[in-house]
């Protein structure tokens, strides 16, 4: 009679050769997730760049101007006051809410602008003007084109 060996486990040859596969695939594809990160942030940066000119857009359609610098973002969440009087504002407004940016600043937004009716951009990843990589401004006219 044939006795079956049972496996009762995994030998420690095995767990190493398991965690040597396993540290090869993280070192290979860690680095390509981790450039992601602040890739991504720029995308969601441009993304909430386009959907606050749009609402700009329809504010001014709505308004016959855009807000003025003192009146800000928050004029497309709330009606403004002082000067100018936006005439037929929308009484639900024209975003439910400002976004930060990615890296939890507020959009610079002055009108009138330098680039066109209205400058509106981010400083990008350090927050300040200019920088390289995410850390350049993004300005919503560079992806308006």
């Amino acid at each position: 009679m044939k006795h079956a060996r049972i496996q009762q486990g995994f030998t420690l040859i095995e767990i190493m050769v398991v965690m040597v596969i396993l540290g090869l695939l993280v070192a290979i594809v860690a680095p390509n997730i981790m450039g992601r990160s602040d890739q991504a942030k720029v995308t969601v940066a441009k993304t909430q760049l386009s959907n606050i000119a749009n609402a700009l857009d329809l504010y001014r359609l709505d308004n016959s101007h855009y807000p003025s610098t003192q009146q800000g973002l928050k004029a497309l969440v709330s009606k403004p006051s002082g000067s100018p009087e936006p005439r037929n504002y929308n009484p639900d407004g024209y975003l439910k809410s400002v976004p930060e940016d990615p890296w939890g600043k507020e959009y610079e937004y002055i009108s009138p602008g330098t680039e066109g009716p209205y400058d509106l951009f981010s400083y990008g990843s350090d927050g300040r003007q200019g920088g390289e990589g995410d850390a350049s401004d993004i300005s919503v006219w560079d992806i308006k084109g």
